[in-house]
């Protein structure tokens, strides 16, 4: 990571998006505004009728001026003429009521329904997709972008619909009154549309390398937040504070391209307005002492080169926001574009029997991102009811291998097959229903053990769940607390000890009732006492069930109906533990040497 130099441009290389896929961006959004297409009917109505009776205050005005120096009507003209304006006022001030509401509930709903749809689109996605990126970068979509979406639907589309309204009734009003003094002012009208369309590619391109900046600085500080301890036990709160303050400067240094770019484009377009104006007072009163315009008409035009110069800043504004609004979209398109998990193939195979055989065949597999192959020719077959222990050095591949049965990744070649099917033909939802897992670093939600325990039964009745946590041997330490099972465990379960995150996590697996459970067995970092716990609550769990662990004891390596050896990601013995000892292989001196990992 670098800090961008304060004369480089930090977009240089950056994609210039194409007009067609600008398009489709508003296509994709349209569909999130269609659910409503009322509200969006009311505030158009607001919208136009509020910018309407914008256009009648100039020539009201005119006809007050006039009147009050006595070249038109009289002093009842003149009460009429202000009660007019009044009215006129309470009028407009209805409508931008209704039009203010009305956008709001749009806005809101279109960010609200966005967000629902990048977050659901989040957890459907692979799990590959998340080795690949880090968690606040993903959490950014769903917060900076839509935030920066939601500016522009909320509020921005509407003024763009007033001042565009404005605009176009101004100029039409203006040769009204006066076609050579609006000729004049439309000679500056190209000069500005030609510096909106530069000015404005620039902005949505900065702002788009800034929304990624901005999530690389989230993904920083999310993973300084929730690794805390990490960070204190090593005392490095400097090496956390640096890397997202080396990340913040990044963004900074965007952030300030992007002003220079605003600082730049705003007051030349103000420039050229307020330039249009002087020139309209010059050529006005020419025409005023020539008596070819009264000077209400001049006020009148002079206003309404103001509220055109306006909207036309105004909307380069914008147009602007419009822009970084795309540049958000698009990542948020991006990530809804991501191709989903395939719950289910398009036919199906269902085994004969669910009774929880596994077996590898030929299997090869390699993560994209890493070079070489983690596991290469595995063949090995798991009866059902068997317990099978993986053992061996750290990097040999065990990790990986469990999670290819529930196909949280797809073998390179071979095959995976649970209960005699590939389980790439297999329902995907089905084949995880049939398993469990008790995996070495719990993850529990923030909410209550309640809410935990019902992730794997969302129907079980609380009963069911105390049974469940009783034969977890989690029942009695649940009922010590005093809201019982409604007890907050917090952030990833950090109100916990270890020993009763794992009875936690293993009476979960219980009310999934698995007929495959996948175990990392992790009581080696817990007391003597938490340990026995865990270990009594994890032979229960196995009972009658196909079990495959990544084990970490002798006593259950030992325990296990066979035991398999992995080194260099390839099936280096098999046996009982009897078997292999008596081999004097790799078995032999991890047993001797208690050098069963946790990897």
């Amino acid at each position: 990571m670098h800090l961008v130099g304060w004369m480089g441009d930090p977009t240089r290389g950056a994609d210039e998006q194409p007009m067609r896929d600008q398009v489709r961006q508003l296509s994709q959004l349209s569909r999130f505004v269609k659910p409503y297409r009322k509200w969006l009917a009311l505030a158009f109505l607001g919208v136009v009728v509020a910018s309407g009776l914008g256009l009648v205050f100039p020539l009201i005005m005119g006809g007050l001026v006039d009147t009050a120096l006595g070249e038109d009507g009289s002093r009842e003209r003149l009460n009429q003429l202000a009660l007019l304006l009044l009215g006129v006022f309470i009028v407009q001030g209805f409508f931008n009521y209704l039009r203010l509401y009305s956008l709001s509930i749009v806005g809101e709903g279109v960010v609200a329904d966005l967000r629902r749809a990048v977050h659901e689109r989040i957890i459907r996605l692979p799990v590959p997709f998340f080795d690949q990126r880090r968690t606040g970068e993903i959490v950014s979509r769903l917060t900076a972008d839509t935030a920066v979406v939601q500016s522009a639907v909320s509020s921005s589309l509407a003024h763009a619909l007033s001042h565009g309204i404005t605009l176009i009734g101004g100029v039409v009003l203006m040769f009204v009154l006066s076609p050579q003094l609006a000729v004049t002012v439309l000679l500056v009208v190209p000069l500005v549309v030609l510096a909106v369309a530069f000015f404005g590619r620039r902005l949505k391109r900065v702002s788009t390398v800034f929304q990624d900046r901005v999530a690389e600085s989230g993904a920083i500080a999310e993973e300084s937040v929730s690794s805390v301890r990490v960070v204190k036990w090593f005392v490095a709160e400097p090496e956390a504070i640096n890397r997202y303050d080396q990340a913040i400067r990044d963004s900074y240094e965007v952030a300030r391209h992007r002003a220079r770019i605003r600082a730049t484009f705003i007051p030349l377009v103000t420039f050229a307005g307020f330039g249009t104006l002087a020139l309209v007072l010059w050529a006005g009163g020419q025409l005023v002492l020539a008596g070819d315009m009264t000077t209400g008409e001049l006020i009148s035009f002079m206003l309404y080169t103001l509220i055109v110069a306006g909207a036309i800043g105004a909307l380069t504004g914008i147009y602007s926001v419009f822009q970084e609004a795309l540049g958000a979209s698009q990542r948020i398109f991006e990530l809804l574009r991501e191709p989903i998990e395939v719950m289910r193939p398009a036919n199906p195979v269902e085994p004969p029997e669910r009774r929880g055989s596994i077996e590898f065949r030929s299997v090869t597999f390699s993560y994209p991102s890493r070079s070489g192959e983690v596991l290469t020719g595995i063949d090995m077959l798991v009866d059902p009811g068997e317990t099978v222990a993986l053992v061996g050095p750290s990097g040999a591949g065990k990790s990986t291998l469990t999670q290819l049965i529930p196909r949280f990744h797809d073998p390179t070649s071979g095959v995976v097959l649970v209960d005699g099917v590939d389980v790439r033909r297999q329902d995907l939802e089905v084949l995880r229903r049939q398993m469990g897992a008790v995996p070495q670093e719990v993850q529990l939600f923030s909410g209550t053990i309640a809410e935990n325990l019902r992730v794997a039964a969302p129907s079980a009745t609380h009963r069911q769940l105390e049974e469940a946590a009783e034969q977890a041997n989690a029942h009695e330490f649940i009922r010590g607390f005093p809201d019982g099972y409604e007890t907050v465990v917090g952030e990833r379960g950090i109100q916990l000890s270890g020993g009763q995150r794992q009875r936690v996590a293993i009476a979960r697996a219980i009310l999934a009732d698995p007929r495959i459970l996948i175990l990392d067995e992790a009581t080696s970092s817990l007391d003597a006492e938490a340990e026995a716990l865990v270990q009594d609550a994890l032979e229960r769990l196995m009972v009658g069930r196909t079990t495959v662990v990544i084990a970490h004891r002798l006593s259950t390596v030992q325990a296990a109906d066979r035991i398999v050896v992995l080194a260099g990601g390839r099936v280096e013995e098999e046996g009982s533990h009897d078997e292999l000892m008596a081999a004097r292989g790799l078995y032999a001196q991890l047993s001797e040497h208690q050098l069963f990992t946790t990897t």
